[in-house]
């Protein structure tokens, strides 16, 4: 958002969308030590398939900093009041994710004018991953 732009959403507006490069192990690995969730099911193919998967695939969290990082690229931290994810899928080795955005309401929030933004992910395949809203003050 350039400095001197107002900032005015409207009901309808898109999110530029984040596209990111295929999940792969370094991403698991990298993600593992940056979180500290170093739950196995996500870094050790035999122990994922113990457990009845075919391999392993990226933390639930690491798919929401993604739409994390989808807001805060369109408006400034501070200004998210609410962030609401729900997971509905998951994202194994290979998917490539985009992450997409559209504002759907503008309301009052104690006190505060804000936009309330359907926020979700999806592989290339366009199999959804997580789906969720936050809420944005418009100052």
């Amino acid at each position: 958002m350039n400095g001197n732009a107002v900032f005015d959403p409207t009901v309808g507006d898109v999110l530029p969308e984040l596209a990111l490069p295929p999940v792969n192990r370094t991403m698991l690995a990298l993600f593992c030590g940056a979180s500290g969730d170093h739950n196995p099911i996500h870094i050790d193919i035999d122990f994922a398939r113990k457990s009845g998967m075919p391999d392993v695939f990226a933390h639930g969290m690491l798919g929401m900093a993604w739409l994390g990082r989808l807001i805060t690229n369109w408006v400034p931290q501070g200004q998210l009041r609410q962030f609401n994810a729900r997971f509905v899928g998951i994202t194994h080795i290979g998917n490539q994710m985009t992450c997409a955005g559209k504002v759907t309401e503008r309301l009052d929030h104690e006190g505060e004018a804000c936009v309330r933004v359907e926020i979700s992910s999806a592989n290339q395949f366009g199999q959804s991953k997580i789906l969720g809203d936050a809420l944005v003050a418009l100052a």
